[in-house]
């Protein structure tokens, strides 16, 4: 099994100020035990194949649950 890298904008961008859409995004993926790269333009967390549909799917759901107005995803294999 590989790795993949998964990296995503949550928006409405306000720097040095993320909203609850961020926040608990960000709480949705690490509640899979996985660690989250916070950055200040975009965030990246590494998961295995089978469990990234999920996870994403997780941080989308909280993200537009709290106020998100457009979530960027990208994913690379590692």
């Amino acid at each position: 099994m590989s790795a993949l890298v998964v990296e995503f904008t949550i928006e409405p961008f306000v720097e040095g100020q993320p909203g609850p859409h961020v926040t608990q995004a960000v709480a949705a993926v690490e509640q899979q035990g996985i660690t989250v790269e916070f950055g200040p333009f975009g965030s990246t967390f590494t998961v295995s194949d089978d469990l990234m549909p999920a996870v994403v799917a997780d941080m989308m759901r909280a993200a537009y649950a709290h106020g998100a107005t457009f979530v960027s995803v990208s994913v690379a294999r590692q």
